[in-house]
């Protein structure tokens, strides 16, 4: 099946600090490509895949699971663990809860992490008839575009596939419960207004990871997919700064441009 147009991955070959970035549920690479692009400009190595089941129809994530979208994002930190020095996680949304179990997984191979409005929990009465409801009913409506912006939109599914939602549930459940061993320099961006993922969501990250150099950013006008709207150029200064201050070595090499 081919990938929607927009929603291919990014990879670039920068310095020898390298940055993983995992797009969302249901999205597509397009909903971080400014923000791998920005990076990249200032001689990050920067990878952002294509989630499987992704960027094509929902039909296809239909048949996919928890387990093949970390494998993806597993395989290219490992990859870019290969060819850098020093490697930092990244995510939106269920990104940013696979940001956070490859730091938990991964330990010293992960730098720091920055998550933007970070998934932890599947909300609301219907999550807990996702086991049967799956069965019968095949899609509910989409959540892609939950954007403050004029004139800004996501690639994304505009139908959830229940047996992937259910496999959602199941993972997000997993991280939270490894939430303990993530221990790296963390930086948490979240938006008080998210129609898809709530703020207690974020506070139960901060309040269950176990590192001691934290950073939260209130990103007061966006909403979900804050990487697109209004704050979209807070996320990539506040992201490169921090990385900045953990790998000094960045904004010294390369075609370097100023943050």
């Amino acid at each position: 099946m081919p990938v929607l147009p927009g929603a291919e991955p990014y990879r670039h070959e920068g310095g020898e600090v390298g940055v993983l970035l995992c797009h969302g549920f249901t999205g597509s690479p397009q909903s971080l490509r400014p923000w791998a692009e920005y990076l990249a400009e200032r001689a990050l190595t920067v990878s952002l895949p294509l989630l499987p089941g992704h960027g094509t129809r929902w039909e296809d994530l239909q048949l996919t699971g928890w387990q093949d979208w970390y494998a993806e994002v597993d395989r290219e930190l490992r990859a870019l663990r290969d060819r850098c020095a020093r490697v930092f996680v990244a995510g939106l949304s269920m990104g940013g809860a696979l940001a956070l179990r490859l730091a938990a997984r991964h330990g010293d191979g992960v730098a720091g992490v920055i998550v933007v409005n970070p998934a932890n929990k599947v909300h609301g009465l219907s999550a807990y008839a996702l086991p049967v409801a799956r069965h019968l009913v095949r899609t509910t409506r989409g959540i892609a575009d939950d954007i403050a912006k004029d004139g800004a939109a996501e690639i994304g599914y505009d139908r959830v596939p229940l047996h992937a939602a259910h496999s959602l549930r199941t993972f997000l459940g997993l991280v939270d419960g490894e939430l303990a061993q993530v221990t790296q320099p963390l930086l948490l961006l979240r938006s008080p207004q998210d129609h898809v993922v709530p703020p207690a969501d974020s506070a139960r990250v901060l309040s269950r990871v176990s590192s001691t150099d934290v950073t939260e950013v209130k990103l007061e006008q966006s909403y979900h997919v804050a990487t697109l709207d209004h704050d979209a150029d807070r996320v990539f200064e506040e992201s490169y700064a921090f990385i900045g201050r953990l790998a000094p070595s960045v904004g010294k090499e390369g075609t370097a441009a100023g943050g």
